[in-house]
């Protein structure tokens, strides 16, 4: 099968450069761009750090595109587990590849009109941040979802709860309006929700098998993992943290490793305690047509048996 045009939207962060490095040594993954969003930190930091990442990866290939400073409507907000580099202490190579002069939102607009007219292949757009520059460049034209393959994104949780307020995940919380453009816009959608994310915890054992791994890669993801241990067994039921943004990476390579379910969902954008929470129709109560195939499980070992291999290519 020929590999999945695909463009990245992120926000770097920690385990959104574990994500960047998994699919570009992924060979199911055709990696078109990288657009950056605000998000874990702001815009400035996080261009540097998907720079620095292609850097470690060795890819001078991909371009790279700044969107979004901050959401549509809400106040920014930033990340929690990150650090104020967005990588923690990782000390990354200098940038070897300039940021596009193109904005994020009008260069996936580009692609998207491409595709649609069947230039190229349909776009997989894969969201692993805040859902601003998806939802700018789907707003300037409706006819551009011709050209989505499917939206794939890690964002959303359900019967897991929220991660920054008690019902909301963090990538749909810093930008709730955007992301209900997206699950409005009619694009097929594939949502890695805290509730899988969740089942995908980087362990001590875990982290030391990729750490065993040869080469500089394996030992920047083993030192970000190290910094990203929530240490909160409580929550997770183990030492470690929850792989979020390589979970959906995890899918596009190997979607037989997980389990789905399909539903309609809407994005709350009601001021209070929902503000940002993913409400799924899981019986079908509100007769809303569904709107998003939902990764509800995973078989864990295997995800990290196929991380360990991906990463691996590295060496």
């Amino acid at each position: 099968m020929a590999p999945i045009a695909t463009v990245i939207d992120t926000d770097p962060g920690v385990d959104d450069c574990i994500a960047l490095l998994a699919a570009l040594a992924s060979p199911e993954i055709d990696l078109r761009a990288i657009t950056v969003t605000h998000g874990n930190v702001e815009l400035g930091p996080a261009l540097e750090n998907a720079r620095r990442i292609c850097a470690l990866a060795g890819r001078t290939d991909v371009p790279i595109h700044g969107g979004a400073a901050r959401p549509l409507l809400r106040a920014p907000y930033r990340g929690k587990f990150h650090g104020r580099s967005g990588v923690g202490p990782l000390e990354l190579p200098s940038p070897e590849v300039d940021v596009s002069a193109e904005h994020a939102a009008t260069a996936l607009a580009r692609m998207l009109r491409a595709a649609a007219r069947g230039d190229t292949p349909p776009l997989t757009i894969c969201t692993i941040g805040p859902l601003t520059n998806v939802a700018l460049a789907l707003a300037q034209d409706p006819g551009l979802v011709a050209g989505v393959a499917r939206i794939a994104m890690m964002g959303g949780a359900f019967q897991a709860g929220g991660n920054r307020t008690p019902s909301a995940e963090f990538n749909i919380l810093a930008d709730p309006h955007a992301a209900r453009i997206v699950f409005a816009s009619g694009a097929p959608i594939v949502m890695a929700p805290l509730d899988v994310t969740h089942q995908a915890m980087a362990t001590p054992a875990r982290v030391e098998t990729l750490a065993r791994l040869p080469g500089r890669v394996a030992a920047a993801v083993a030192e970000l993992l190290a910094f990203f241990d929530r240490k909160d067994p409580a929550r997770y039921g183990s030492q470690g943290a929850p792989l979020h943004d390589p979970t959906i990476i995890g899918w596009l390579a190997r979607p037989d490793l997980f389990r789905v379910r399909r539903a309609p969902v809407e994005i709350c954008i009601d001021e209070g305690p929902a503000f940002g929470q993913t409400i799924a129709d899981w019986w079908g109560v509100t007769g809303q047509t569904a709107n998003a195939d939902i990764l509800t499980g995973l078989d864990a070992d295997a995800f990290f048996a196929w991380l360990g291999e991906t990463l691996g290519r590295y060496s």
